[in-house]
């Protein structure tokens, strides 16, 4: 009786659940992504805050790690959803990832200035001017302190 019941509670819930993995199955590769650009500016972060004197505390280090990959666990969630409830209907299968690149836009454009500051140059870059027409990405400011 027991492993009867366990076999319907367990196929019940895998029914239930299915919608679930279907939903986030074509998301995994965005929050693989997001954690590596979390870990790269994690890495950046704290040697431009070294370069630049200041303490490392540990745990504000783990805080606002975590506090971003819950943000981005949001903003794919968010995505998909937009995703599932425009990008479907209107036949924009690439919504989802056009959202997500204006989020990842900002991380690698902080990724690049922690890089950069932890190397002791001025030098911002601005990901967003790649899909202008004829800009510049990168801009360099000379440093006379050195």
């Amino acid at each position: 009786y027991i492993m009867d019941e366990r076999n319907v509670i367990g196929g019940m819930t895998a029914a239930a659940l299915s919608w679930m993995l279907e939903f986030l199955e074509p998301l995994k590769w965005f929050f693989l992504l997001g954690l590596v650009f979390i870990l790269v500016d994690l890495r950046f972060g704290v040697a431009a805050a070294k370069r630049r004197g200041e303490p490392i505390r540990l745990s504000r280090a783990i805080r606002r790690t975590v506090n971003k990959i819950v943000d981005y666990m949001c903003w794919i969630l968010l995505a998909g959803t937009i995703g599932k409830a425009f990008g479907i209907p209107f036949d924009i299968p690439l919504l989802p990832g056009l959202i997500l690149l204006v989020i990842y836009g900002c991380e690698i454009n902080s990724c690049y200035g922690n890089y950069f500051e932890s190397q002791g140059k001025k030098v911002k870059v601005n990901i967003f001017k790649f899909f202008a027409k004829k800009t510049e990405i990168i801009d360099i400011e000379e440093d006379d302190k050195e």
